[in-house]
């Protein structure tokens, strides 16, 4: 699924409704971004987060990755987990 995200002149951004319904995002939440070698996650605030992502991206760097490293590893281990499962290529 992708949904537009458009940066207005102040720096706001809206999230498409649909998005807000199904995860109960309410006026006011707040959300932490975190920069993952220019692909953004926006996830809500909680204390642990930003610094799992630190400790994440300190140990991603450490070991010489790309951030396509880990992505082509998860759909590896995605692929492989679906098949494992369900007996079928994830899509």
């Amino acid at each position: 699924m992708t949904n537009a995200v458009h940066v207005r002149e102040r720096g706001t951004m809206t999230l498409p409704a649909e998005i807000r319904r199904r995860y109960g995002i309410q006026t006011g939440d707040a959300f932490e971004l975190v920069d993952l070698d220019g692909i953004f996650l926006l996830t809500p605030m909680a204390a642990i987060v930003p610094e799992l992502a630190r400790e994440i991206e300190r140990a991603r760097l450490e070991a010489g990755l790309t951030t396509e490293d880990l992505l082509r590893s998860l759909r590896e281990e995605r692929e492989r987990y679906v098949t494992e499962k369900y007996g079928a290529a994830a899509e």
